[in-house]
């Protein structure tokens, strides 16, 4: 079974949500160390790990990673991570699969056939098997998955399951918990603050030139200046080039003749949809949909907004926030049955409820095209664009041949000489250090590698930039070294105001905190300082404090009394300085209605830590005893690649 895992499609992953949340979120956290800090090495060249012997590649784990996210743009930063999770859990399905084979725990066809009633319904339609050929469309159609992929899904979950109540069957919940939680969830402060800016004091630090000097001569190795350099360049500028191409009539009467089939719009139909699906869904509940589907539609008919009914009713994720709208549909594009609905309608007109194999649709044609050439006078601007830039390629392509030929001559080649002979842009760049913009030719990592690679007086290869191509020749270099405190004068007196206002923020909050809690009000306080006093939305633990911050930094504020100050929280960068405003304690009816549910989430979340520690632990040993090793080198290959 295993082996067919790295064979799944995403959307099998939807489908068995429900099945495989034990899977996901029992595989150990996303990230959660999987080893290979001392556990036992594996020896072959390709394996990233190795389990009883049998390997798994970064080929392995990144073609399962691929199938998993097929579809999802998931950024690269992110990538070697969640590789690293996939990795996880294809080691943790095969220690599984290990342990209950050492256990004797087995899953026998009657539980994989019981399961796949629960999550298969369609293929018993009362209770009777619809036999193997439209079994297996079924799974494809609801899973894309093969018959023994679906089957190999199946079982690992029911074997996941029997192992999750071995290990959490003793695990309960005492109505201490339950009410502590509820009270650490509910209870609500109310909090007078004022906020005490570093960033505000900063102009008013004024250092003398003796103590500016002190601080540089305290931090002076923080301050070097980086090698600088500037050169000579010749520029071919395509946007000048592009300007000085012109399109003749006769060309655009020629390119419009020779594209006329471009230019032909078929009959279209400008739709929106309202969308009721029925997939998956038996017989009664399948007229249920067209009832509801029908009311939908009579208000539509009776002036409703079609728009707004799309955003309520449809169940089309990809148009409902688009108030239903699909855009131009052609022939061939849509189910028959919606097609010809849409195609028979007027312009503004409301189609009756529509069958499709997958849904019920509502329709509303927004506009309508026959099908006809577009004359020469509505083209014509795109064709001079499109000749434009045609002319403009070819001409950039020859003139870069051209100049990379002309640098490559023997002899003394200058900037001045190449741009004489190209009718080039010449200029000078200033000093800049290697990660700096090249001054008006923009920042380029092939332009500034450039700059730093050459010697004094050779020219660079052509080099394409956002303006175009440019030649370069180093001018200027001024090699790194410490800077001097005149040369770095700005960077030393923003540190120390930075430095200095920091320090004298925490002053000012802890000075103002003290007058507090001998009695001070907030707002007197604060109005003396200049600074504004605010309150705080009533707030839990786990809320968002308006223009702050999370509230568990003021966690300690939930176990003080009202008018009590506590210590200066420092968040953001920013001081707070705050007093308990008000207390409000949870509700002891709105616990009598939560318990239970409370009382489920508690449960849940202490087996899944039950289920994290045995996934631990059976990782751990299976590593002291030699059967779970993990290649070092591969393992820092699979974090570091991205899927790309």
């Amino acid at each position: 079974m295993l082996k067919n895992l790295s064979q799944s499609k995403t959307a099998v992953k939807i489908f068995l949500g429900g099945v495989l949340v034990l899977i996901c979120g029992a595989m150990v956290l996303m990230l959660a160390p999987i080893g290979g800090i001392g556990g036992t090495s594996t020896t072959s060249p390709t394996a990233v790990a190795t389990v009883d012997g049998e390997d798994i590649s970064v080929t392995d784990v990144r073609q399962e990673f691929e199938q998993q996210t097929r579809g999802q743009n998931i950024p690269q930063v992110m990538q070697g991570l969640y590789m690293r999770q996939v990795l996880d859990q294809m080691i943790f399905q095969r220690l599984l699969e290990m342990e209950a084979q050492r256990l004797g725990i087995q899953v026998t066809p009657d539980e994989i056939t019981q399961r796949i009633k629960e999550l298969l319904p369609t293929a018993f339609p009362g209770g009777v098997w619809i036999g193997a050929e439209r079994y297996a469309q079924e799974v494809e159609i609801r899973t894309g998955m093969s018959v023994p992929q679906f089957e190999d899904y199946v079982r690992t979950a029911v074997l996941v399951d029997k192992f999750k109540f071995l290990v959490t069957d003793g695990i309960s919940v005492t109505p201490q918990e339950v009410e502590a939680q509820y009270r650490y969830a509910n209870e609500k402060i109310q909090l007078d603050y004022t906020e005490i800016k570093p960033a505000d004091l900063q102009d008013s630090i004024k250092p003398t030139d003796a103590e500016l000097a002190a601080y540089f001569a305290k931090n002076e190795v923080q301050y070097q200046v980086p090698e600088k350099r500037s050169a000579k360049y010749a520029l071919l500028d395509l946007d000048q080039l592009k300007q000085s191409i012109k399109i003749s009539d006769a060309d655009v009467q020629t390119y419009y003749q020779q594209h006329l089939d471009d230019y032909k719009v078929e009959n279209r139909v400008h739709a929106a949809q309202i969308v009721f699906n029925t997939l998956g869904k038996t017989d009664a509940e399948v007229a249920l949909v067209q009832l509801q589907a029908e009311k939908v539609d009579q208000q539509a008919k009776h002036g409703a907004d079609f728009g707004d009914l799309a955003k309520k009713y449809s169940e089309d994720q990809n148009t409902k926030s688009k108030g239903g709208d699909i855009g131009w549909i052609v022939a061939g594009q849509t189910a028959p049955s919606f097609e010809k609905a849409a195609f028979s309608l007027p312009k503004d007109g409301i189609s009756d409820v529509v069958q499709t194999p997958y849904s019920f649709d509502i329709i509303k044609v927004l506009d309508k095209e026959v099908a006809h050439t577009k004359s020469l006078d509505e083209v014509k601007a795109s064709i001079v664009n499109t000749l434009t830039q045609e002319k403009l390629n070819s001409e950039e392509g020859d003139l870069s041949d051209k100049l990379t030929a002309a640098v490559r001559q023997p002899g003394q080649q200058t900037i001045d000489s190449i741009a004489k002979q190209f009718n080039l842009q010449t200029g000078e760049t200033p000093l800049v250090s290697v990660t700096d913009p090249v001054g008006d030719l923009g920042s380029s990592t092939t332009l500034q590698e450039a700059l730093f690679s050459l010697r004094p007086g050779e020219l660079s290869q052509p080099i394409s930039i956002n303006r175009g191509y440019v030649i370069i020749s180093v001018d200027k270099i001024v090699p790194s070294h410490q800077g001097t405190l005149v040369e770095v004068h700005d960077r030393v007196l923003a540190d120390y105001r930075k430095e200095k206002a920091q320090s004298l923020a925490q002053q000012k909050a802890d000075e103002l905190a003290k007058d507090l809690k001998a009695g001070t009000l907030l707002d007197k306080a604060a109005k003396i300082l200049g600074l504004e006093a605010k309150t705080t939305d009533p707030i839990t633990r786990t809320s968002q404090v308006a223009d702050i911050g999370p509230a568990n930094e003021f966690s300690a504020a939930f176990n003080m009394n009202q008018g009590q100050t506590g210590e200066p929280v420092l968040l953001n960068g920013n001081w707070i300085v705050y007093q308990v405003k008000s207390k409000q304690e949870a509700s002891p009816a709105d616990f009598a209605k939560a318990k239970d549910s409370l009382e489920k989430q508690i449960l849940e979340q202490k087996q899944s830590t039950a289920f994290e520690a045995f996934h631990d632990a059976l990782q751990k040993r299976y590593e002291q005893e030699g059967k779970l090793g993990f290649n070092e080198a591969n393992l820092k290959l699979l974090m570091n690649q991205s899927s790309g």
